[in-house]
């Protein structure tokens, strides 16, 4: 296992550097379509025309989503590049978590049955704090409580929610049921992770 984790740590090393090359690269394509759509450039120079060819039908997509949402064509490629910076991030973190995961589970293992006890117990506190998370962000939003996306969110802090209503007085129109509810997962997983 420590093999694997160096070797994921080499991987995680090489895409952060190609991404970083990447990003460079298309902001660099990005500057230059800007400068085309907004006549910074010759519009009927050669670097003009290999964009209105190459690049242009790559950006249609973004540019007819910007124009939908009321925006400015010519920020297309702006919007481009913000995506898929965006995008990089997230594959990143997601795997830097996942390497995470994996080396937590190996010093786990590696501690016996109370290890991966201890895991399996964090894992489930750390479930329910994202789920109060996303209820508390999905109420601000105004996403319903029966979206499929919204849904296990409820399924799982209503439970801890409801008899917290009932002692703790809301605030005006601020409930502060969630942020109690959040302390006291933290203080219950504190307690059963030092009695394993």
């Amino acid at each position: 296992m420590p093999s694997l984790l160096l070797a994921l740590d080499s991987i995680r090393a090489v895409l952060g550097q190609l991404f970083l090359v990447l990003g460079v690269g298309l902001a660099l394509v990005c500057a230059i379509d800007w400068m085309v759509r907004t006549r910074r450039l010759n519009p009927f120079g050669a670097v003009a025309r290999a964009f209105r060819q190459s690049v242009e039908p790559l950006m249609a997509p973004v540019e007819r989503r910007i124009v939908a949402a009321g925006g400015v064509p010519s920020n297309a490629p702006w919007w481009a590049l913000g995506a898929v910076v965006v995008i990089g991030i997230v594959f990143l973190a997601l795997f830097d978590f996942v390497r995470s995961q994996l080396g937590g589970f190996y010093y786990a293992s590696q501690a016996g049955p109370r290890g991966v006890v201890r895991m399996v117990v964090g894992w489930v506190f750390a479930l329910l704090r994202i789920a109060l998370i996303v209820r508390v962000f999905s109420s601000w939003v105004r996403v319903s409580a029966y979206s499929k996306w919204i849904r296990w969110s409820y399924t799982l802090t209503e439970p801890i929610l409801r008899p917290l209503r009932q002692v703790v007085p809301t605030l005006g129109m601020i409930d502060i049921t969630p942020i109690i509810a959040y302390v006291l997962i933290s203080l219950l997983e504190g307690l059963v992770v030092r009695s394993i």
